[in-house]
């Protein structure tokens, strides 16, 4: 994965490039070979490390832009309560999100800049693509683990411009990611989102990837809690505040009925695994396998200076 200072190099303003020739992907096998894959990657796996046998209570340092960023997501979040879902014939993909993304769409650039010091303006046109990419589909209403990408992505351009630091990973977990994990599904529970790309009971979760990920990494060599107990009700009430695995549990059977082995076969597969470090490890190769090497899921990654689709080399 490379260490953290490999993963956030800083960044040479000379290699800005206009918003327009930011590319998305069109061949799978130079996505995989491209330095965006690597430095995305890294970053995924830099985290997995920073958060390992962590609880989302713990203490950890918390920077001016970690404050910025949680303040721009409590925007997004306030901006869902001005734009309540509007009556409509069909149940689902309420047309109320597209007002939304709309004020998004208009303002995101903003927004990042009041996350980013004024030398680094030029930056801001380039990272406020994958915010705006990070919240969902405005036209079909749907969103998935393709969106959920592209905040990461977000995050690791503010890494690789030197906004966020090494010393800020468990804060970027903790405090952005998991804040943004609340303002998506607020999103998605408010306007009905259909979940892009959706594998039905065969896939892990219908919207979110990366917080089972990093929430597994949080439960390796927990004394008490093992993979089994994931699917126990009262295990997973008393515990979803200190981990994000059971947090997404959580929402998981908030939103869907019926026995847990049916509507989430693969998560009940999951819980059958011994230790946490062998379900971290498993769904690591998963994320490359369903997600990252996916098309439907990656066809619309965004390619600029900072992830360039350019061969690795580093």
């Amino acid at each position: 994965s490379g260490t953290p200072e490999e993963v956030a190099p800083p960044l040479q303003q000379s290699f800005m490039i206009p918003r327009k020739e930011i590319n998305m992907v069109s061949d799978m096998a130079k996505w995989k070979r491209s330095q965006a894959y690597a430095d995305y990657m890294g970053f995924i796996l830099t985290l997995n490390e920073g958060v390992r046998g962590k609880k989302l209570t713990c203490e950890y340092k918390v920077s001016e832009p970690i404050e910025k960023l949680v303040a721009l997501l409590n925007t997004l979040d306030r901006w869902i309560d001005e734009t309540p879902p509007v009556d409509q014939p069909s149940r689902f993909g309420n047309k109320a999100f597209r007002t939304w993304y709309a004020k998004l769409d208009q303002e995101a650039e903003k927004l990042v800049a009041t996350v980013i010091p004024k030398h680094l303006a030029d930056a801001a046109p380039e990272v406020a693509v994958y915010l705006k990419e990070s919240v969902g589909n405005s036209t079909r209403i749907d969103y998935g683990t393709g969106h959920e990408a592209a905040f990461a992505a977000f995050l690791c351009c503010l890494c690789k411009i030197g906004v966020l630091r090494v010393d800020d990973q468990m804060a970027i977990v903790f405090k952005v990611f998991n804040r943004y994990l609340e303002v998506m599904r607020k999103l998605q529970k408010t306007y009905r989102m259909e979940p892009a790309g959706s594998q039905g009971v065969w896939g892990l979760d219908d919207f979110q990837f990366l917080p089972f990920i990093w929430g597994s990494s949080q439960l390796i060599d927990h004394p008490h809690l093992e993979p089994r107990h994931f699917v126990d009700e009262k295990v997973v009430n008393e515990n979803h505040k200190d981990f994000m695995f059971l947090e997404c549990i959580l929402f998981i059977t908030e939103l869907k009925t019926g026995p847990f082995a049916e509507h989430s076969s693969q998560l009940w597969n999951i819980s059958a695994v011994p230790s946490w470090s062998k379900v971290n490890q498993g769904l690591i190769r998963m994320y490359k396998a369903e997600c990252l090497e996916k098309f439907p899921v990656i066809q619309h990654f965004k390619f600029g200076s900072l992830l360039p689709i350019q061969p690795v080399t580093s």
